[in-house]
């Protein structure tokens, strides 16, 4: 607690909006949000049978399953564009819920070195598509389609599951700041 009694979180407030330095990116949440929220799903989906796995729900992508590996496949051509190479695209159809666990643990890592430092929202950033397009976008128009993008596919299989009856674990951005030990809900005092 603070002198005035708030709570003191890591993180919290530390003056970076008047000027001083900031030791992190400010994306950095949005993108622990989504490798977190992306993780939890999977775990939740490692307990699944492969016909579980095969359910549908109308107007969602597909099937768990291949909703799973699109969300994991774009992350990491996503990846590959945004850090010039550095990280490979994967055959996302031919995995299975353990390996795509694997490749979004490490696609946080280095999601997290492509935000780091100073970024310049602004810069083009052109994606060479397979079926021979060039598709140019703002960096920060690219960075925010990868955070949409995994929000509106997990949330498909989170409507899947619960049509199975099983309950879709946390993954909202509270949720995440709670298992950050970043969030503090106290009661007001009169």
């Amino acid at each position: 607690m603070d002198a005035e009694g708030r709570p003191t979180l890591p993180g919290a407030f530390d003056g970076a909006c008047y000027g001083e330095r900031m030791s992190r990116s400010p994306l950095a949440d949005a993108f622990g949000h989504h490798v977190w929220a992306t993780l939890r799903l999977l775990d939740t989906c490692l307990q699944l049978t492969p016909a579980q796995l095969e359910t549908t729900v109308p107007g969602t992508y597909g099937s768990i399953l291949e909703t799973i590996r699109h969300l994991v496949g774009a992350d990491a051509s996503y990846l590959f564009v945004l850090s010039g190479g550095r990280v490979a695209e994967i055959d996302e159809a031919a995995m299975d819920v353990a390996a795509l666990r694997a490749e979004i643990a490490a696609n946080g890592r280095a999601w997290m070195s492509v935000i780091d430092g100073q970024i310049d929202p602004d810069v083009s950033v052109v994606r060479h598509r397979h079926d021979g397009i060039n598709s140019f976008a703002p960096l920060g128009i690219r960075l925010a389609q990868v955070v949409h993008h995994g929000t509106d596919h997990r949330s498909q299989i989170c409507t899947a599951l619960t049509t199975l009856g099983i309950e879709p674990p946390g993954i909202d951005v509270w949720d995440f700041a709670a298992s950050e030990g970043r969030l503090a809900e106290v009661p007001r005092t009169a």
